[in-house]
């Protein structure tokens, strides 16, 4: 099961919210090709930042003083029967997504799908340390991108 809330914590993100529940409930259509797990429950927290924020964040837990696009974080939880409790955090930041959007002459909804399917991987797993994980994460995120009518954003 795959359950999620939207919170704005920026004056970047409240009109924006409708439109995203919406990018969200495409995108879990794919819960296959994002290799969600039936034996899991996912609850899934999207919080929208802004920069300032984003830096906070990510100074105290990747010890970069910058913003960035998107931060996620997971907690596994072990509960009764084999089962799974997946707890997730991500965090979005308007302004570095615009900016990033703009420089690369993208659609800011486009790019925040890309991320949001990108952060959905990182939950189940797939990471890009090494450059075959990041094609292997590249490839899946390139074919649900296409299905949902969206460029190739590495081209």
């Amino acid at each position: 099961m795959i359950n999620y809330t939207l919170t704005s914590k920026s004056k970047y993100w409240p009109a924006r919210i409708k439109k995203i529940n919406q990018l969200i409930l495409k995108i879990i259509k794919f819960k296959k090709d994002l290799k969600f797990e039936k034996n899991i429950d996912y609850n899934c927290s999207f919080i929208f930042v802004d920069d300032k924020k984003m830096k906070d964040i990510n100074k105290k837990f990747r010890k970069i003083n910058q913003p960035t696009d998107v931060l996620t974080f997971i907690s596994d939880i072990k509960i009764q029967n084999n089962r799974h409790k997946k707890l997730c955090d991500i965090f979005l930041s308007a302004e570095t997504i615009m900016m990033d959007a703009k420089k690369s002459k993208i659609n800011f909804y486009d790019h925040l799908t890309h991320l949001v399917i990108h952060s959905f991987l990182h939950i189940n797993g797939f990471v890009h340390n090494k450059f075959k994980d990041f094609l292997k994460m590249k490839n899946v995120e390139i074919k649900i991108l296409k299905n949902l009518e969206i460029d190739n954003p590495y081209l």
